[in-house]
C-alpha cells in the first residue's frame, strides 16, 4: 500500500565533502575499515570485475554503525543524556545501541514485530531496549514518537539526517580510496541513506563514477519516486530483504534525483539465488537486502543495457558493489525447504 506522493525541498543542501572527511575521521578509531574482495567466478558471470565493499564484515554486522556512530559522537553531553531512540528493523537499531553503549547511555529501539529474531537478540546483546511495533511505516513513526516522549531520548533517525548520511558515505569513500578507477558503484536502497551516502562518497573522489541503486520489486518506492520525479512511499512490505522495507524521505530523495543514473529491480527468486550464490562462490555471509545488490548484475538484460561494458583500455568494466550486511537468522535460511 502506498501513502500519498510527496516533493522534495529544493532548498536542501546535502552533506559537504568537508562533512565526510569529518565524519570518517570521527568514527575510523572505533569501526573496521572493511576489506574489498574480488570473485573470479562472479566477474566470468557478469562480464566485468567485480570490486565487493565488505560491510558484512563491519562491526554490528553492516555499515549501519557508520552512520549512527557519526550521529551519537556528533552530539554534545546535554543532547545524548537521556539516551537516544531511533526506529528500525534491526540493523540500524544494533548500530546505536552499540554506539549509544560506547558513549555509556541507553538505547531505546522501536522495531517492527516481523523483524528478524536474530535482529532482535543483536540489539539486546548490545543493550538496546525494544519496543516492538506494527510493521508499518506509520507505527513505526507513532511508537518511536511515544518512547522518545516517555524517555526524553534524542531521536536518532535512520536515514533522514546529514549526520547519518555522511557516516555511511564513508563505505563508499573507501571503496573508490582503494580502486580509484571504477566505472560504476552499486548499492541497495531502502530509506535511501546509504545509497545517498553512497553518491557523496564515490563522487566526492571521482565525480564521473555512475551510480546505481538496487531495489526488491516488492519494495519498488524508490524506482517509482524516481521515475516519477515526486516522493512516494510504501506503508508495509513483504520481501525477504528485510533491511530495504522503508521508503525514502525528502532528504534521500534530493540527494538521488541529482546522483543516480537509475533504480535497478530485482524480484525476491533473484534475491535468494544471489544470496545462496555468493554463499557458495565467495565463502562469505551476506543477507538478502546485500543479495539486491549483486542480483542486478547477474542479468544480461540489465548489464548490456547500461552502457559501460567499454573502457577506454579495452578492459572489461569495474563495477563496485556495496555488501550492506551479513546479519541473517542461519536457522532458517531461505533455500533450505
Amino acid at each position: 500500500m502506498s501513502t500519498a506522493p510527496q516533493v522534495e525541498n529544493s532548498s536542501f543542501q546535502p552533506p559537504s565533502w568537508k562533512t565526510i572527511l569529518e565524519a570518517h575521521a570521527r568514527i575510523a578509531p572505533r569501526i573496521h575499515r572493511t576489506p574489498v574482495l574480488t570473485s573470479a567466478s562472479i566477474d566470468a558471470m557478469t562480464g566485468a570485475r567485480v570490486y565487493f565493499k565488505c560491510d558484512n564484515f563491519q562491526k554490528t554486522g553492516s555499515f549501519k554503525i557508520r552512520g549512527a556512530t557519526n550521529a551519537i559522537f556528533s552530539l554534545s553531553n546535554a543532547e545524548a543524556g537521556h539516551g537516544f531512540v531511533t526506529l528500525s528493523s534491526g540493523n540500524h537499531g544494533a548500530a546505536v545501541a552499540r554506539a549509544a553503549a560506547w558513549r555509556g547511555v541507553p538505547a531505546y529501539i522501536v522495531m517492527p514485530k516481523n523483524a528478524p529474531a536474530v535482529k532482535a537478540r543483536a540489539i539486546e546483546a548490545y543493550g538496546g531496549r525494544i519496543t516492538f511495533c506494527e510493521p508499518k511505516m506509520s507505527s513505526r513513526a507513532e511508537v518511536a514518537a511515544r518512547v522518545q516522549a516517555e524517555t526524553g531520548a534524542y531521536l536518532i533517525h535512520p536515514y533522514d539526517d546529514d549526520r547519518i548520511i555522511a557516516g555511511q558515505a564513508t563505505a563508499a569513500k573507501e571503496l573508490l580510496e582503494e580502486v580509484g578507477d571504477l566505472n560504476a558503484v552499486f548499492a541497495p536502497v531502502s530509506g535511501g541513506g546509504l545509497l545517498s551516502g553512497t553518491c557523496l562518497g564515490a563522487k566526492g573522489i571521482r565525480t564521473d563514477v555512475r551510480i546505481f541503486g538496487c531495489e526488491p520489486e516488492r519494495a519498488d518506492d524508490a524506482h517509482r519516486s524516481l521515475t516519477t520525479g515526486t516522493l512516494q512511499s510504501l506503508e508495509s512490505s513483504d520481501t525477504i530483504a528485510d533491511g530495504l522495507r522503508a521508503s525514502l524521505a525528502p532528504r534521500t530523495f534530493a540527494i538521488l534525483r541529482k546522483n543516480v543514473e537509475s533504480i535497478l529491480l530485482v524480484s525476491e527468486e533473484e534475491i535468494i539465488s544471489t544470496a545462496r550464490l555468493i554463499w557458495e562462490r565467495m565463502k562469505i555471509i551476506i543477507e538478502p537486502s546485500s543479495a539486491v545488490a549483486v542480483a542486478p548484475l547477474l542479468k544480461p538484460s540489465i548489464v548490456s543495457s547500461l552502457n559501460f561494458m567499454n573502457r577506454p583500455d579495452g578492459g572489461a568494466p569495474k563495477l563496485g558493489v556495496i555488501l550492506s550486511g551479513g546479519n541473517v537468522d542461519l536457522s532458517s535460511l531461505p533455500w533450505i525447504r
